[in-house]
């Protein structure tokens, strides 16, 4: 396949109006160019190492395998690179690729935050103009992430229409750029959208899975596994594994509260093919093809649709995916706490929960990998909220009366 080719078998493709075709026409021109110029290349390995703080380690999670009783379990901590998570791997190649196509202002989308702090992050290091797009529901759920873009000098639009989350975001960049791209930038945040933004995504987040294979003798991995939103970390995750037998690749989706329309945002078991948002994939819609309500606990993972090479290798059988509920997760996260002192993130604990009961599946003498695709400080006002229960609450009325009166 053409490393832009539009299609992931019936997946994919580029479906937007006709004055989206020039920018993304150029876009996809200048990314193969970019991909092929060692000069390129070389700046961003070298941002990757000196900013990013790549590679990213892989802990024996010794402790938690001990206590499950299963096959060992190994956690690659994405959540240790620069800005918390795997979002600056993509953020950053793509801020470099505007740079380079003379780009002064970038625009990016932004759910649970991450994607739209390593954009913020990105620009602040290269000098680029930030503007961030996100849902008000998010903004206010996510509120510590949306103080450090503005800290790393972007302009975070609240979106009010719709749902007011990441679905609406995309549709407000989305505008923003068909009316600026001569000057402005679209860093898309995930594996999806019009092509060749799927293929984009999936090369700059593969040093994730690169990166696992020279640190561990693959040969003795059984398993691997990810949450998926829209895919980027999951994707990133595979590519150096697609078109190889093994390992097993696992895909965990949000479960939410459970089965039903708007309860969680579960696109493999409850999705329909359809076209969205510029591209062919799985969504969660109703019978006239409107997108419908979604639900998780994570801001992360609550997009209607997926990327459409995941969809597509869902097909093929080559990644298997499951469900993590809301309580799943919040015990995941938990448990990796106090048996690893991992902060997993909301997202990154619906794979530590799929991992959890996939060692014991697996059973003893099997290996599985689990991305912590982010680090959990960005939630804490959720998680000790869920958790922490009265007294966090205390604690926080009694901290905002004594410091704002």
């Amino acid at each position: 396949m053409n490393l832009v080719d539009s299609f992931f078998g019936p997946y994919g493709g580029r479906y937007v109006p006709e004055v989206l075709r020039e920018p993304l026409e150029e876009l996809e021109e200048a990314f193969t160019r970019a991909m092929a110029d060692p000069a390129f290349m070389a700046d961003l390995e070298k941002y990757r190492k000196t900013y990013i703080g790549r590679p990213t380690p892989m802990l024996h999670a010794e402790n938690a395998s001990r206590e499950l009783g299963g096959a060992d379990i190994y956690i690659k901590l994405e959540g240790l690179a620069n800005t918390g998570a795997h979002k600056i791997n993509n953020a950053l190649g793509q801020a470099l690729l505007a740079k380079r196509m003379g780009k002064t202002r970038v625009i990016a989308e932004t759910g649970a935050g991450q994607h739209g702090l390593a954009t913020a992050a990105a620009c602040a290091r290269l000098g680029l103009e930030c503007v961030v797009y996100m849902g008000s529901v998010d903004i206010r759920r996510q509120k510590p992430n949306v103080f450090w873009m503005e800290m790393f000098g972007a302009k975070v639009v609240s979106v009010e229409s719709g749902t007011k989350t990441l679905k609406d975001a995309v549709n407000e960049a989305l505008r923003d750029w068909a009316a600026t791209f001569s000057d402005t930038f679209y860093v898309l945040g995930s594996a999806l959208g019009p092509a060749p933004y799927p293929h984009m995504v999936r090369e700059f987040q593969s040093v994730i899975g690169r990166e696992v294979k020279e640190q561990l003798d693959m040969d003795k991995v059984d398993a691997m596994i990810a949450c998926v939103g829209g895919g980027s970390n999951a994707i990133g995750f595979f590519e150096p594994f697609i078109d190889e037998a093994t390992p097993r690749l696992i895909g965990v989706e949000a479960g939410g509260r459970g089965p039903g329309i708007g309860e969680n945002a579960a696109r493999m078991t409850e999705g329909k093919v359809g076209i969205v948002q510029g591209y062919k994939s799985r969504f969660l819609l109703d019978d006239e093809g409107q997108v419908q309500h979604t639900h998780s606990i994570s801001a992360g993972l609550d997009y209607a649709g997926i990327g459409p090479q995941l969809a597509a290798l869902a097909d093929t059988g080559r990644v298997e995916f499951r469900e993590a509920t809301d309580d799943k997760a919040l015990e995941a996260l938990k448990f990796f706490a106090r048996t690893e002192c991992g902060n997993f993130a909301l997202e990154s604990a619906h794979a530590g929960a799929g991992a959890m009961e996939l060692a014991k599946e697996l059973g003893p003498g099997k290996t599985l990998v689990v991305n912590m695709s982010g680090r959990g400080d960005k939630d804490l006002f959720i998680t000790a909220g869920a958790l922490g229960g009265e007294e966090w609450r205390a604690f926080l009325k009694d901290e905002s009366e004594r410091t704002y009166g």
